[in-house]
């Protein structure tokens, strides 16, 4: 490959991944937006819905050769139906439990339960991953990465057109893309156009006057926990099939990212979490090949400390007042 090329190539696998991070981003940045807090469990949730998917996949048998096509687009079309509706209901059902009879309390009560939830989902990803299942390539160790059936082609749609470049460009990127870039577009419309959509906004900007003016902000709080999980449940579909390899931390690492996507651009800012997520995934990529694999962590981390001096409401988020 050229120097170009390998330009070409690390700007598409970071765009790649960079959206898989936003879809994520997008989770954490709509509930702080809402009741500020850190849902610190969110990218543990994230990885319970990989191991869902990679569950159907087994019981359905997707994981043998020789699926036939029909077979296999049933079955991607079935994990993107039930894998968010798992996530979303259990995120729903853990602001109901855990975070719904401490919203009145101080800031740290919540965080504390969120870091606690984090933990009990990780201890459930170590249990689910431990169970006796041939579809977890790997070996049955818990702690053992488990192998993600390839259900999309790897091959390079750039030579299918008849392009000649070394770049590739593949199933699963069209696959990445097609299906991230319209759930960011349909949620942006969805905040800005819909009732509910203008609801949130409402209560994410002063929740006692959107309470004054009737609207049920625990009703607001609970659907931004559903389709905050929503989003997560199809990061969690698209990233096995993009990323084949899962284990029960994933959710740690692929959260630090998102988390630091929507700090990045932002935070409670949705464009500043797509474009925050969107950035991370361009400088790992780069750093992967220009510099090297271990010092990514630092390099991110060194940006994102950076901006936050120079700029501590983020990228796109909006410079305000502090209340006393």
């Amino acid at each position: 490959m050229t120097p170009f090329e390998v330009l070409v190539q690390q700007l598409a696998t970071g765009l790649s991944n960079g959206m898989i991070i936003a879809l994520l981003a997008l989770g954490y940045t709509m509930v702080y937006g809402i009741v500020e807090l850190i849902n610190f469990a969110h990218g543990d949730l994230f990885m319970l819905g990989t191991f869902l998917a990679l569950t159907l996949v087994g019981v359905l048998g997707l994981d043998k050769a020789g699926a036939s096509p029909e077979a296999t687009v049933g079955t991607m079309a079935l994990l993107f139906v039930v894998v968010p509706a798992f996530c979303a209901g259990l995120n729903w059902g853990v602001d109901r439990l855990a975070y719904k009879p401490i919203r009145s309390a101080p800031r740290l009560a919540p965080l504390v339960a969120a870091i606690g939830v984090s933990f009990v989902f990780v201890n459930l990803g170590q249990f689910w991953g431990g169970l006796p299942m041939d579809v977890f390539g790997g070996g049955r160790a818990a702690a053992a990465p488990k192998n993600f059936p390839a259900l999309v082609s790897n091959a390079n749609l750039l030579e299918n057109l008849g392009i000649s470049t070394a770049v590739r460009f593949t199933w699963r990127d069209l696959l990445v893309w097609g299906t991230t870039l319209p759930l960011m577009i349909g949620l942006t419309a969805f905040v800005r156009y819909t009732r509910l959509g203008k609801a949130m906004r409402a209560t994410a900007q002063n929740p006692v006057a959107a309470q004054l003016m009737g609207i049920d902000t625990n009703r607001v709080i609970g659907a931004t926990f559903l389709i905050g999980g929503a989003l997560g449940g199809f990061a969690a579909v698209i990233y096995p099939l993009f990323n084949p390899t899962i284990y029960f931390q994933l959710g740690y690492r692929t959260g630090m990212d998102a988390f630091t996507a929507a700090v990045l651009g932002g935070i409670g800012n949705l464009p500043g979490a797509v474009l925050g997520g969107i950035l991370i995934g361009l400088i790992r990529a780069l750093s992967d090949q220009y510099i090297e694999t271990r010092w990514t962590n630092s390099i991110v981390f060194g940006i994102l400390v950076l901006i936050i001096v120079f700029r501590p409401s983020g990228l796109l988020g909006a410079r305000t007042r502090e209340k006393v």
